[in-house]
């Protein structure tokens, strides 16, 4: 008891925060209990002090054979009395105050302070505590619980007003999780001063270099074969962040034993265009071919073909919905990769903030068993069933899709596009949106429309492929990591911000270039 009290006193002097809440609405509903066994028990509270000086003189009744016996004994029932009483009159404190009774909230503080000196000497000592003393200080509890049962702070009164502060701790415990859901991605959907400074100075060379200008969607004539050859390996990547989209491909080449028979296929938005080709066309990836393409050139995604765009021609963002997950075009062009690469046949897509550590070639050749999409399922995990991503009240989506089905993470996924035509997976994407358009199916992101479009068409693959949760878990088992082929930062503690685990940073970060001159610049500003 006396660390309990510790634990609480110390509780006061922190941060708001959850952890508090939940340890005050605990000490209510153990005062409440307490409370009500002392009005049980005392007859209403008017005999407490008889009831109590009879229980001591029957204890040393009881004892006065040992005197010691009788020491211990009782210093040990006092103790336990005692604690009791602190935290009964704690709860007495708050609806003293709650009733503007300063003079009564104060008399109890001061008992409160009284006992847990006694409690916290006689501990750091190691002796009993003084007798005399715990019994002097439990009469003097007594007549101000019975003083507040005077002022009716009765045991209706009393649970009427802990269930007024547990709802208002309740509504600002909410409010906080609210709050730390937006700041955390307020933060995650920032962009550092050193990659800003570095896409500013990329989109200057690209405005003074008539060269860059004049490749036409990225592509060099000589490569133009090779962006449509079936017996490369094609990779696609829809990103916004310049770092970020070269630490993919150089973790890719780097680990590749043929880095020459790879294809990057890259889309960006129009503001971070001119930045992204100017890097890539001005860095060597050991031979390895890559595309960078403007959104705004898919004009064929209009509001005639997708009902998340607006009219006109593309637009870079998505007016109709509001999480920062739906309102990037680009988070929605997976669902139109077939379209986008109608000349090939299977393609890897890759999530800008993923880190390659092994070899992918394989993936090209492993059996779907005519599957559309290869994935790492997440249903060994604790919540990663449809049920929890997708709301089964609806009765379209109960009557199609299984509730217990496995989900699988999006992120390191080889698809299949033949079969994606023939099943026109877009089509499946483009039906769900529209169902979902009030919202009630799913709220937000891309994974629940993905895992309904994709529903009976994705084969398993071996966990080691891709091993996700570097951006929200700082307890991911080193083997775990050390053996995976694709490491996943998903979440909002990505390593390019300072807020990133420190933990894995290292395994991102040492396939930047630190030796390009505009990095060196803009780290050292």
């Amino acid at each position: 008891m006396r660390r309990r009290a510790a634990d609480f006193r110390r509780s006061g002097r922190r941060r708001w925060s959850t952890r508090w809440i939940w340890a005050l609405l605990g000490l209510f509903f153990v005062a409440g209990c307490i409370l009500f066994v002392v009005h049980h028990n005392h007859h209403e509270g008017r005999a407490a002090q008889l009831v109590m000086e009879n229980s001591v003189s029957k204890r040393r009744e009881a004892h006065s054979s040992s005197k010691f016996t009788d020491e211990v004994v009782s210093a040990t029932s006092f103790s336990q009395q005692l604690s009791e009483q602190i935290i009964l009159a704690k709860a007495y404190v708050v609806i003293a105050k709650e009733h503007n009774d300063l003079h009564l909230a104060w008399e109890l503080s001061s008992k409160i302070r009284s006992s847990q000196l006694l409690l916290s000497k006689a501990a750091m000592r190691g002796e009993i505590i003084s007798l005399a003393e715990a019994e002097s200080l439990m009469k003097s509890l007594s007549s101000l619980f019975l003083k507040a049962q005077d002022l009716h702070y009765d045991i209706a009164t009393t649970i009427v007003t802990m269930k007024s502060h547990m709802q208002a701790l309740e509504q600002r415990a909410s409010s906080s999780t609210v709050q730390s859901i937006v700041s955390g991605r307020l933060v995650a959907e920032s962009v550092p001063r050193s990659l800003h400074c570095l896409n500013l100075k990329l989109i200057a060379d690209w405005l003074k270099d008539p060269p860059l200008k004049r490749i036409k969607n990225g592509r060099q004539s000589s490569n133009s074969a090779r962006l449509v050859d079936n017996s490369l390996h094609h990779f696609c990547l829809f990103s916004d962040n310049v770092l970020a989209a070269s630490v993919v491909v150089n973790s890719t080449v780097s680990n590749s034993n043929s880095p020459k028979d790879l294809v990057f296929h890259i889309v960006t938005d129009s503001i971070n265009y001119g930045a992204m080709l100017s890097w890539f066309n001005g860095n060597n990836f050991s031979g390895s071919t890559i595309e960078v393409r403007n959104v705004r050139e898919l004009s064929w995604v209009n509001a005639s073909f997708s009902p998340v765009v607006g009219p006109g021609d593309v637009k870079d963002e998505l007016p109709k919905l509001q999480d920062p997950k739906d309102t990037s075009l680009l988070n929605h062009l997976r669902f139109y990769t077939a379209e986008i690469y109608p000349e090939l046949e299977k393609v890897v897509f890759l999530d800008d903030d993923v880190v390659v550590q092994k070899d992918l070639s394989l993936l090209f050749s492993l059996d779907l068993h005519g599957n559309v999409n290869g994935a790492v399922e997440t249903c060994l995990e604790s919540f990663h069933r449809y049920y929890k991503y997708i709301n089964f009240s609806n009765p379209v989506v109960s009557s199609k899709i299984d509730p217990q089905a496995c989900g699988w993470a999006f992120g390191m996924n080889i698809f299949n596009l033949a079969e994606w035509r023939r099943a026109d997976i877009t089509a499946q994407y483009l039906y769900w949106l529209e169902l979902n358009s009030d919202r009630t199916v799913w709220r937000s992101g891309t994974l629940p429309v993905g895992l309904l479009a994709f529903y009976g068409l994705t084969e398993p693959l071996d966990r080691r492929w891709h091993v996700l949760g570097l951006g929200h878990d700082v307890n991911i088992d080193d083997r775990l990591i050390d053996s995976a082929a694709v490491i996943h930062f998903n979440g909002n503690l990505k390593p390019w911000l300072e807020i990133g685990i420190s933990r894995y940073k290292p395994l991102w970060w040492r396939y930047v270039d630190h030796t390009h001159p505009y990095l060196r610049e803009c780290t050292a500003n």
